[in-house]
């Protein structure tokens, strides 16, 4: 690793940018590299090149992937749609009005964040089924509405529209008001101002969420596996499961599923590019915007009780659900004041509990996958910022792709890749084939945050340091280390939320005898222990929640001391 003259670069040439690009190659391309190999040659398994093709012509002449294609591509345009519809008016009112209680607002859209989609499904079946606790205290029974496609639709939008409410929220305070305001005094009325010109300029921030949406809703696993089999709706990611699941497995058809889905994925994220390439959307200067909010006036009320309804159906009524479920002695005795007790939680915290074992597994995975992409994401970040070889494309690259791989497709590489008989070593069926896992799904949210920390720091501070000596790693050490650490404790924390409850991977890949916290919650829904796995979804929703919070309070205070 050589310095740039006076550049704040480095050339990405040294020891420790070959061995971070080597172990995103092994961590990254090698598993992807060997879902194509088994897409091409079925017989690889055995160390046999034969019959190349022949898994891909009869996966591909399956009259049900055409189904399941059509069903993923249609889930994503319905949770897309339907995740616009929820958040776009939410997030207008939210900037361009006097919405009371704004920030109040704010924090219940993060809460479908911190509970994962599956636990929010298996909290709207507790809600919806047959003597649900909808009928229970209504008499409606909801079952015929969630398992159906609209069902299945309806509970994706209200886990994903958060991530478009944020970012229209977001993108429509930094346009501001001031263009609209130019159309209204030539003329145009309130609403036309706002179709024409503001939401138009906001169309980055939309078009990127509603994207977001759309690879989220192709790659999530547990909504369509909990309801869309009830209802006969396979999509690809079910359909990968079942190849790999079910006898006789499948491999050369779950790789060809896989690559579909991956060819989704990138269709969506070029798609993005291309509608930001097409037209100038800059609006900022160097001085930056007020935005003189407009009173709601007789629309106060009605846009209130539609921010409460949002808020209620998207966050009070799943964790309800939830811990409803969770304080029940038994399902039978319905939501009477004498059924209610604490036994599951009690259950779940005893010494040598399966529940308890199953959670310190998934905290210190979450830990490591947090240290490790963490650490990772930095540097593969570093080199790409600031370095100038060749090399740092490739790194990118690698850095990148993870965006592109669903979770069931990082899974099912790992099984072809690390099950070949003539490895001398491998990871399979032990805890470091799910911390692999982990480290490859959840990589990006390191590099995001990095990226941008490196991108806001001049190189003046490393050219200094290199004058007076500092070599690249004591200036990486030294210098910009500590300046994007708090970059990084974000989105370590982030990745430590997310990879304790991570579901798809640990149910494929986990090693025999070893429970995560998804993989017992899942199992005891499947067994009927329904109890039992809602209090550990609570309790795990508590502690990925709480423990963040902590850091990020102890963190502020830390450099308001300082």
């Amino acid at each position: 690793m050589k310095a740039g003259a006076a550049t704040g670069r480095i050339s990405g040439t040294g020891p420790l940018f070959w061995a971070v690009t080597g172990l995103l190659l092994l961590l990254v391309a090698f598993p992807l590299a060997f879902i194509i190999l088994q897409a091409i040659f079925p017989e690889i398994g055995h160390a046999s090149l034969a019959r190349p093709f022949s898994g891909m012509v009869a996966a591909l002449g399956d009259w049900k992937l055409l189904g399941m294609a059509r069903n993923t591509v249609a889930l994503g345009i319905m949770v897309m749609a339907g995740a616009a519809l929820l958040a776009i008016p939410l997030g207008v009112f939210r900037v361009l009005f006097r919405l009371p209680l704004g920030r109040f607002w704010d924090l219940c859209f993060l809460v479908p964040f911190m509970i994962p989609p599956y636990i929010a499904t298996l909290g709207w079946i507790m809600t919806l089924q047959p003597r649900g606790y909808l009928q229970q205290l209504t008499g409606i029974n909801g079952a015929g509405f969630l398992f159906s496609i609209p069902g299945v639709a309806f509970v994706m939008v209200l886990s994903t529209f958060p991530v478009v409410y944020f970012a229209v929220s977001r993108t429509l305070e930094a346009v501001g008001q001031r263009y609209g305001d130019v159309a209204r005094v030539f003329g145009a009325s309130p609403l036309r101002a706002f179709w024409r010109i503001t939401l138009p300029l906001a169309t980055p921030g939309l078009a990127a969420s509603l994207l977001l949406v759309f690879a989220m809703a192709i790659e999530e696993y547990g909504t369509p596996a909990a309801l869309g089999r009830r209802a006969g709706f396979d999509v690809l990611v079910t359909g990968v499961d079942n190849r790999i699941s079910d006898w006789p497995i499948d491999l050369s058809g779950a790789a060809v599923l896989s690559l579909l889905l991956v060819g989704l994925s990138l269709i969506a994220f070029f798609t993005q590019l291309r509608i930001l390439s097409r037209r100038n959307y800059e609006t900022t200067g160097g001085k930056p915007q007020a935005i003189e909010r407009r009173p709601l006036g007789l629309w106060t009320v009605p846009v209130l009780l539609f921010f409460a309804f949002a808020a209620f159906i998207a966050c009070a009524v799943p964790l309800l659900a939830i811990l409803a479920t969770a304080l029940q002695r038994t399902l039978s005795g319905g939501l009477a004041f004498g059924n209610f007790g604490l036994q599951n939680f009690t259950e779940i915290w005893s010494q040598g509990s399966d529940g308890l074992t199953a959670l310190m597994s998934s905290l210190s995975l979450g830990v490591s996958t947090a240290l490790i992409t963490g650490l990772l994401g930095a540097l593969a970040s570093y080199f790409v910022v600031r370095g100038t070889g060749r090399g740092r494309v490739l790194l990118d690259a690698l850095s990148v792709l993870p965006n592109a791989l669903p979770g069931v497709v990082v899974a099912v590489g790992l099984i072809l890749a690390w099950n070949q008989p003539w490895l001398p070593v491998s990871p399979y069926n032990t805890p470091f084939i799910l911390l692999i896992a982990y480290c490859c799904i959840l990589l990006p949210f390191p590099v995001r945050y990095a990226n941008a920390a490196f991108r806001q720091i001049g190189t003046s501070l490393e050219s200094a340091a290199r004058v007076a000596g500092a070599g690249p790693v004591v200036t990486l050490r030294r210098i910009l280390g500590p300046l994007v650490a708090p970059s990084m404790v974000s989105a370590m924390l982030l990745v430590f939320a997310v990879a304790s409850r991570e579901l798809v991977a640990s149910i494929l890949v986990a090693p025999v005898g070893m429970t995560t916290v998804a993989t017992f919650i899942w199992r005891q829904f499947e067994q009927g222990s329904v109890g039992l796995g809602m209090a550990m979804a609570f309790t795990a929703i508590l502690i990925t929640t709480a423990l963040p919070l902590i850091v990020l309070i102890a963190m502020r205070r830390t450099r308001m001391v300082l």
